[in-house]
């Protein structure tokens, strides 16, 4: 039996070389240097020394040119990051703190304006009218301007006083002194009207539902096909290029509308997540699948409305970033 040299040779061992045991006669292994091996340790150099060889002066030069690249890394890093936006909110624009109050802030100015404080003692000031506030405003309870007109005016007229048909025995003075409290009762209880039902402050539902008819009106394909111009037909695909099927009705489910009526939910389940609802798990999750939904609609859209103007109308009006489409989104 062949004996094991590893026994008897061993101080042999050394980083630099192998050893190949090979069955000989003299039963002594065989030395041959490492192809791919590293110097030895002996010529290995610490810090201080390769320090004492090299020129201090260029050391901290690049030392230095080192340093400066790297804050620029981290001060495009921060930049690149604030131009990718918050992926939930992204950048505040003056349509997006509108669905707040689910109104404009001409419309809020004009509301405001017509819905003030009304004294019964000013019979001579004009009562508040719907017809002063502007068409795009929205109210609650379903109510349109003209509806709210037309009912206002129709009470109106039934509580008027009577007036008395034997004029020989009327009483003019009276009868302008019921005429003026009536007008004066009757500017109380539009200006009430009109607070009722003005969206700031009705429930978050029907807040909701004026922004879904907003949202509607402003990115719907009924109307913004009339004013934005129409994808490059060289971008168009076959399928586009054929004869478009005939409206019926407001849009209601193309990707920009989808697109708005979820950055208005995602923006009220964010407004409750934060603060003391952090730990609302079921929020947080109904938040996450909005977001995911968004972003898939957000790709699609990009990839079929790219460069086009309804693309950059969307983005610039919901403030969208590239934070909303790319990368992972995380709720924390």
């Amino acid at each position: 039996m062949v004996s094991n040299p590893w026994y008897e040779y061993p101080k042999l061992q050394h980083p630099a070389i192998d050893l190949f045991f090979i069955e000989s006669t003299s039963k002594k292994p065989c030395l041959r240097s490492r192809p791919f091996s590293t110097s030895r340790s002996s010529h290995k150099t610490t810090h201080k020394t390769r320090l004492n060889y090299e020129d201090a002066y260029a050391f901290h030069h690049a030392r230095q040119r080192k340093a400066a690249n790297v804050a620029r890394q981290a001060d495009l890093r921060e930049q690149r990051e604030a131009a990718r936006g918050d992926p939930i909110r992204g950048i505040t624009t003056p349509f997006i703190e509108s669905l707040d109050s689910a109104t404009s802030r001409e419309s809020r100015a004009s509301i405001d304006e017509v819905s003030h404080r009304v004294d019964i003692n000013t019979p001579d000031e004009e009562p508040p009218s719907p017809a002063k506030v502007p068409e795009e405003t929205y109210l609650g309870h379903f109510l349109t301007q003209s509806e709210l007109e037309e009912s206002l005016e129709y009470s109106r007229k039934l509580s008027e006083p009577p007036i008395n048909l034997n004029r020989a025995i009327a009483d003019p003075a009276q009868e302008a002194a019921d005429a003026r409290e009536h007008a004066a009762r009757d500017r109380i209880a539009r200006e009430a009207v009109l607070r009722i039902v003005d969206l700031s402050n009705t429930s978050s539902k029907e807040r909701l539902r004026a922004n879904t008819r907003r949202i509607i009106d402003t990115f719907g394909r009924h109307n913004t096909d009339k004013h934005l111009k129409p994808k490059a037909a060289a971008a168009q695909s076959a399928n586009s290029q054929l004869e478009p099927t005939p409206r019926v009705g407001p849009d209601t489910g193309s990707s920009e509308v989808q697109i708005g009526i979820l950055t208005a939910k995602i923006r009220v389940l964010a407004d409750k997540y934060e603060g003391e609802n952090r730990n609302d798990k079921v929020n947080k999750r109904n938040l996450r699948l909005l977001l995911h939904r968004r972003q898939k609609l957000l790709r699609y859209m990009r990839q079929k409305e790219r460069g086009s103007d309804r693309w950059f109308k969307l983005i610039e009006t919901l403030g969208l970033t590239e934070a909303t489409w790319k990368g992972q989104i995380e709720v924390r």
